[in-house]
């Protein structure tokens, strides 16, 4: 239940009516998927050893690119792991909301490592095309048969939380990535067996290039998107805006402003202008528990005014 608590400005002292009402009552701990990092780190870390080792063995420019590719998406899936625990933290201090946005940051550290990744390999791919060499394709497919195996598994770990947080989607990614690499180097070393065709290796590479990039940008906007503190995807400002407008008493709003306090949770700060004075506290918690239905916006902060002059720095085009 949120803790509401709103005043006018009209010079009455509301006791228990503190300015604002707040929607902060709620716990909104990422769920754990502390066990899924824990596995997730562990058998990656321990195939990117042995897929590196077998890379130089057989020769294998795909090989040794998806060890490379494995291992910053083990660097991903800690930055992430430490970003869920870190989101957990209890406000204080400093930090009055706590370290919630630290799951931001991991997100888009995650999706640059992902375009970091995926350059080096296409870099690498392409000098291959100069200086084809062969390649043992039977020791490809074992090796990368065993990475399907290994990445698809993690991926499904996350798979439940991946659509609404962006940093489990980006730990999320990171593995469907590895397996679907891991799939283009199984065919890419068939191909190799039946044609001795040593270029399908990069060729290969690249066409999985496009498609992690294809992913790596939806990641990529949205985790700058709420960097800059851009409305979060899916939640319409205006829609809002006319629904807070509608409340019965509410003659005007200004200063509506949305953002993402993390990968999980969504604020909202507003004011809403009732002539009638302060409406009571059932209006405020009404108001915050329908923002939490429709627009599943999480921390509202409502301040009711009388009049929108009242705010001397508010212009007339601020009023809604």
């Amino acid at each position: 239940m949120a803790d509401e608590h709103a005043h006018d400005h009209s010079g009455h002292d509301h006791s228990d009516h503190a300015g604002h009402s707040h929607g902060h009552g709620h716990s909104h701990a990422p769920k754990d998927f502390g066990l899924a990092f824990a596995i997730g780190v562990s058998l990656n870390m321990g195939f990117v050893i042995v897929e590196a080792v077998y890379g130089f063995l057989s020769n294998s420019m795909a090989l040794l690119a998806d060890a490379g590719h494995n291992f910053s998406d083990v660097l991903g899936l800690l930055i992430a792991w430490v970003a869920t625990i870190l989101a957990k933290r209890k406000p204080g201090g400093r930090y009055s909301y706590g370290l919630r946005s630290s799951s931001i940051v991991a997100a888009l550290i995650n999706a640059l490592f992902l375009v970091v990744a995926i350059s080096i390999i296409a870099f690498e791919a392409v000098g291959r095309f100069s200086e084809p060499a062969p390649v043992a394709g039977k020791t490809v497919i074992i090796v990368a048969a065993i990475g399907i195996a290994i990445n698809t598994a993690t991926a499904l770990m996350f798979m439940r939380g991946s659509k609404g947080d962006i940093n489990i989607r980006g730990a999320f990614l990171h593995m469907a990535a590895d397996a679907a690499v891991s799939a283009g180097v199984v065919v890419a070393g068939f191909v190799i067996l039946a044609t001795g065709w040593s270029w399908i290796d990069p060729a290969v590479s690249l066409v999985i290039v496009a498609v992690i990039a294809v992913g790596t940008w939806g990641l990529l906007r949205d985790s700058v998107n709420m960097s800059l503190h851009a409305i979060p995807p899916g939640v319409d400002q205006d829609e809002v805006a006319e629904f807070i407008k509608g409340q019965p008493g509410v003659a005007a709003i200004h200063d509506l402003h949305i953002w993402s306090m993390s990968t999980t949770e969504t604020a909202l700060t507003v004011h809403l202008v009732v002539p009638a004075g302060y409406p009571g506290d059932a209006f405020s918690a009404d108001l915050a528990r329908e923002l939490k239905s429709r627009f599943s916006i999480d921390h509202p902060t409502i301040q009711i005014e009388t009049s929108a002059a009242e705010n001397c720095a508010l212009e007339p085009d601020d009023v809604v």
